[in-house]
């Protein structure tokens, strides 16, 4: 199932992808939103798609909205933690000299930095050197502590399209990454949350970053040094995770940071970057001035 966030009369909606359309789920009798859907897990889904199913089709077609006149807002848009894995790909690891970790490092991003799909992202005057990362985004849907990694799946809600946005300038300030990682609309998150049974294996999805058409990331899951169900397994060790929680993977090699100086070319006014994942949609956002 492909769940989305909308804003509907200026409220956040929960929306379905369905054949006919996006499903606007309070229009037929439904008063859940993102966050009730994560935590209520395979009870929730169950009762949605057998809402879908018993609504009138006359009412099902009303309730039907086209994507592209979607206000989209982050899949997850309220989550209570996003942890961030740095480094989790070897071939980036390498395009950035720096060692293959030997455990995930992790760091984070806060809400402030969240936005949707087809959002508008400033890029802050504090920063010359923006940066885009495709990664894989892992959300989680049942409380997971000291969770063994063969068991860490089962506590994966779904997975979604998300760009790691990064000021290099900011992020190599100091030796703390968090300022480089934070500034407003840092985090866009979308365009769907596809849930777990839909996704499959989550360390073999081939994943992408194309900047104004340009593929500049073109990589797997399978390159990432520390896999989901390690990674869950490995946070849980230290913290509770809690239904909604985000967790970012990690990006492959091809970011602007791994090209030679005189190729570096950040994200400028006008670009437009997508991140691609295999089936888990395509995640677009512009970038403008301050």
């Amino acid at each position: 199932m492909k769940l989305l966030s909308f804003v509907r009369d200026g409220q956040e909606a929960l929306g379905i992808l369905t054949e006919q359309g996006v499903v606007d789920i309070g229009r037929i009798g439904s008063k859940l939103d993102m966050m009730d859907a994560i935590a209520g897990g395979k009870d929730t889904l169950a009762e949605l798609k057998r809402l879908i199913a018993d609504t009138d089709p006359d009412t099902l077609s009303e309730a039907c909205l086209e994507p592209s006149a979607l206000e989209w807002g982050p899949c997850v848009p309220r989550p209570n933690k996003i942890i961030c894995v740095g480094l989790n790909y070897r071939k980036h690891a390498e395009e950035t000299n720096a060692p293959i970790p030997e455990y995930p490092i992790l760091f984070n991003k806060f809400n402030n930095t969240l936005t949707g799909h087809l959002r508008t992202i400033a890029i802050p005057k504090a920063t010359s050197r923006l940066d885009y990362e495709a990664e894989l985004a892992v959300v989680i849907g049942r409380t997971a502590k000291d969770v063994p990694r063969e068991e860490a799946l089962q506590h994966v809600f779904g997975y979604a399209c998300v760009n790691d946005l990064s000021a290099r300038d900011l992020q190599m300030r100091t030796n703390q990454w968090l300022l480089g990682k934070s500034c407003d609309g840092f985090c866009p998150l979308g365009p769907y949350l596809v849930t777990a049974d839909e996704a499959g294996n989550p360390n073999e999805l081939a994943i992408k970053a194309i900047v104004n058409g340009e593929v500049r990331q073109s990589s797997n899951t399978s390159d990432m040094v520390f896999g989901v169900d390690e990674i869950v397994s490995y946070i849980s060790q230290h913290m509770t995770l809690v239904p909604g929680d985000v967790i970012l993977t990690g990006t492959p090699e091809g970011v602007v940071l791994g090209l030679p100086p005189e190729r570096q070319v950040y994200l400028q006014h006008g670009d437009e970057v997508t991140i691609e994942i295999e089936k888990l949609g395509a995640l677009t956002n512009r970038f403008v001035k301050e």
